[in-house]
């Protein structure tokens, strides 16, 4: 078996699609014979408010989980090894083909959605998730050995306030503004990655609770006019959490975050990230103490109905790939 009878770059060409913190992106691909290599790319991790690197391996499970489904979809059971090599911690997984299958229904589902889904950055409308789907969203986080919590009530409004009370302290630390201006993007910009200006509202509408948006236009009248982007509902609440918080931990939730965005996207359902009061160590353990019953808070989401789409921007695959 060989790259040759195996289309090895299409999956690598659906990987980049996963979501990552910011639209950075951070990861390069090396195909070798029939494997594929994903390495973090450290460069575009963010130093600031990302030190440890574990958005940047939140976001490399994710395209972890895509190379699965894809190559899946071709046929292919796949062999993943996370981490297979302590001497280079770089190298997040490594994922080859296995024995023939036929993809089952589920996975030809998740697999047509790998193009389709969006990160969402306003409001949605006011039309609730259902309960079956919401099951399935927490069914499948569990099935990749993470767990996704529904928040709702009181401990609502205290992650709302909490991501408000970060995001509005982000914006007064002017080497946080700086990192964040790296990754936005001014109307037609050219680049493959990033936040594009059309894909958030120039003027959101605050939600009840409100969960506080980054400020990608860094005060420039940047973003979307529409005004059914800025819908004014909240969406569901929920938490991506962990047992434990080592590398492994957050590939894990990853895979989990992109197993349940892409089961939602097949459903019409979109996902907002709230990542801010997680990039503050001590508003992330009272998170963890308080709301996750000791497992570790590795992301903050909404999830409801937009009422607009927006494009989404990669980078070429030839400026994420190596090829034999």
């Amino acid at each position: 078996m060989t790259s040759q009878t195996i289309p090895l770059r299409s999956v690598v060409q659906a990987a980049v699609w996963a979501p990552s913190v910011h639209n950075t992106q951070p990861w390069s691909f090396v195909i070798e014979g029939d494997e594929i290599r994903l390495r973090a790319d450290t460069d575009r991790r963010l130093s600031v408010s990302d030190p440890t690197g574990r958005e940047m391996f939140i976001s490399c499970g994710a395209a972890v989980f895509t190379l699965r489904t894809a190559l899946r979809a071709l046929g292919w059971e796949a062999i993943v090894h996370v981490l297979p090599d302590p001497d280079r911690p770089v190298l997040v997984a490594t994922v080859k083909p296995g024995d023939p299958v036929d993809p089952d229904e589920h996975t030809l589902l998740l697999h047509a959605e790998i193009t389709r889904r969006r990160t969402h950055r306003a409001g949605f409308s006011g039309l609730p998730v259902s309960e079956p789907l919401l099951d399935a969203m927490v069914r499948h986080a569990g099935d990749e050995g993470a767990r996704l919590t529904l928040v709702d009530g009181p401990a609502e409004r205290v992650l709302a306030a909490l991501t408000t009370a970060a995001q509005l302290t982000a914006r007064r630390d002017r080497t946080q503004n700086l990192e964040l201006r790296r990754w936005g993007r001014p109307p037609g910009s050219g680049y493959g990655d990033g936040v594009p200006a059309d894909a958030y509202p120039n003027a959101p509408r605050r939600t009840h609770p409100h969960f506080e948006q980054r400020d990608y236009a860094a005060d420039n009248p940047w973003g979307n006019s529409d005004e059914q982007v800025s819908a004014a509902t909240t969406g569901q609440v929920a938490l991506v959490t962990t047992s434990g918080d080592a590398v492994a931990d957050w590939i894990t939730a990853g895979q989990a975050l992109q197993h349940v965005l892409l089961h939602a996207s097949a459903y019409g359902v979109g996902a907002a990230f709230h990542t801010q009061a997680l990039e503050f160590p001590p508003l992330r353990s009272f998170i963890a103490d308080y709301l996750c019953a000791g497992e570790r808070p590795q992301l903050i989401i909404r999830l409801g109905y937009p009422l607009t789409e927006t494009a989404g921007v990669r980078r070429r695959i030839e400026d994420v790939l190596d090829e034999d």
